[in-house]
């Protein structure tokens, strides 16, 4: 049971400040109430944090403050959407938010999923998972998902060099290759800015 607890331990010590997790991201390695044991004594001593039932993070702790931060949303979205199997991406304003294109938090934070309507209570945040069909939420994943997306609600009006230039600079090369092919038989606005962002790279 202590070679359990240590393998825990040492899987939360790899998690970045802000990553959110599940009890069972560790059923790969020990039992549910090994799992529960180490976790509860990980939150009386401060090293994670309960968010909500079964769902737990690394806070992380304001620079200048030294208080700890609010939960990080993307990072629950997350973990929820591994609890229960689903494909999620950021719709349109959050997405350009996630992406840095745009500094406004949206008032309600989007997913489009291929799970179920539902919404998830995060302190005085609501997260909304809406349900969408293939085509709208595509086959990518990651950054080119989010890119996606960030262009859809940014639109044509409102694209300029800063903003492919900036998705330039966040994608690697592969990603951008990603970008292109899922945007083929999209809109073709969308797909002439996946080449511009796409441009230069071999």
């Amino acid at each position: 049971m202590q070679t359990m607890k240590k393998k825990i331990l040492d899987r939360i010590r790899r998690f970045e400040p802000g990553r959110a997790f599940m009890a069972k991201d560790f059923l790969d390695i020990a039992s549910r109430g090994t799992i529960d044991v180490t976790l509860s004594a990980l939150i009386q001593d401060h090293t994670i944090r309960r968010i909500r039932r079964g769902l737990y993070d690394i806070p992380k702790v304001n620079p200048d403050l030294g208080g700890t931060l609010s939960p990080d949303i993307d990072q629950v979205a997350r973990a929820l959407a591994r609890r229960y199997r689903w494909t999620i991406v950021p719709e349109g304003a959050w997405a350009a938010n996630l992406l840095g294109v745009s500094t406004q938090v949206p008032a309600k934070i989007i997913y489009l999923s291929d799970g179920p309507n539902q919404k998830v209570q995060l302190g005085r945040r609501t997260i909304h998972f809406k349900h969408a069909r293939p085509h709208v939420l595509g086959h990518e994943e990651g950054l080119p998902a989010l890119a996606i997306q960030a262009l859809r609600y940014i639109g044509k009006e409102g694209l300029d060099g800063a903003l492919i230039q900036r998705l330039r600079s966040l994608l690697s090369q592969t990603e951008k290759h990603s970008l292109v092919k899922a945007t083929r038989f999209g809109p073709d606005w969308i797909y002439e800015t996946s080449k511009k962002v796409a441009e230069n790279s071999a």
